[in-house]
């Protein structure tokens, strides 16, 4: 029998028209359509206030939306179904200082019946040098990080959701963690949408991409492609305006240094003119849109809704 988990074409998380309205009238997210596949390890990108927390918590079922759908997993997020299927991890890493770590993983063994597995929770408790008998609140940033990751993949998750999980790390144990969880991803077939502002190290881990600004999704898809979809270009240039070389092309950011001009762009064609052209790095990439928040917004084929945001779950799964 086929293992329909771990098929291509499944569909981690899929949002059509998602929107989250505060009570005080603003909007956390507007208008958002964007689709997850599988076993993707997917980065969640935005400013501060961007609408990132608020859409893994929607994905975590802890909110529900203002207008729009998000399905988790083929279903409805925090469906009793579906929410032993994900595992979620915020920036406060609530754990209980007293316990051991072995109470700790105990505890999360006796909260996910049927689905736990102690030894993915050892591996990432040992793999950090842990002893089970030490007291949660004993251990550094670091430690407790990695027993708080124990938790959630000891419960099998096919989708985890992690908010800054490595934040207040320093570069070497973040290096270390992340390592670690990527190898318990890949070794189960998880999906994982990781919300970070650390750019630079997210190109080593992640092969998908989920660009969210102003509440609204920005760029989405294979990292890969979306890189591929741009240029930098640079050259000298002392002219007031954008060169009008560029009239054919998209501009998501265009930027002048003294007489030296470095723009990305989305080029429709060959580009004219006596310019300096390379691929940018997923970091330029992500600053540029960043810093151009009016850019027009790119999905890759495979990040493009499936579901009509009219259907019902029944037609949708």
């Amino acid at each position: 029998m086929t293992d329909l988990t771990f098929l291509p074409d499944r569909t981690a998380l899929e949002a059509a028209g998602l929107g989250v309205r505060y009570r005080r009238g603003g909007w956390a997210l507007r208008a958002c359509s964007f689709r997850l596949p599988a076993g993707r390890v997917c980065a969640l990108v935005g400013p501060n206030g961007a609408g990132k927390s608020t859409l893994l918590a929607l994905a975590a079922g802890l909110l529900r939306p203002t207008e729009g759908r998000l399905r988790v997993l083929g279903g409805e997020a925090g469906d009793p179904g579906v929410r032993p299927r994900v595992a979620y991890l915020g920036q406060d890493r609530p754990l209980y200082p007293d316990f051991t770590v072995a109470e700790t993983l105990r505890l999360g063994r006796e909260l996910n019946p049927g689905h736990w597995d102690q030894a993915a929770a050892e591996r990432l408790v040992h793999g950090g040098n842990l002893s089970l008998h030490a007291r949660v609140g004993s251990l550094s940033g670091g430690q407790r990080t990695r027993v708080a990751l124990a938790l959630a993949f000891g419960k099998r998750p096919e989708l985890l959701l992690l908010d800054e999980p490595m934040s207040d790390l320093d570069p070497l144990v973040r290096h270390e963690t992340t390592a670690a969880l990527m190898a318990e991803a890949a070794e189960n077939a998880t999906t994982v949408l990781m919300a970070s502002h650390v750019l630079a190290e997210l190109d080593a881990v992640c092969d998908y991409l989920l660009l969210v600004s102003d509440g609204r999704v920005r760029l989405a898809g294979e990292i890969e492609d979306l890189i591929s979809a741009h240029r930098l270009v640079m050259g000298r240039y002392e002219d007031a305006g954008t060169p009008r070389e560029f009239a054919a092309h998209t501009i998501v950011e265009a930027r002048t240094t003294g007489r030296q001009l470095t723009a990305l762009i989305r080029p429709d064609g060959p580009v004219r003119g006596h310019w300096e052209i390379a691929e940018p790095s997923l970091e330029e990439l992500l600053l540029a849109h960043l810093r151009a928040p009016g850019a027009p917004a790119l999905l890759t084929p495979s990040a493009e809704p499936r579901t009509p945001l009219d259907a019902s779950p029944k037609a949708a799964a």
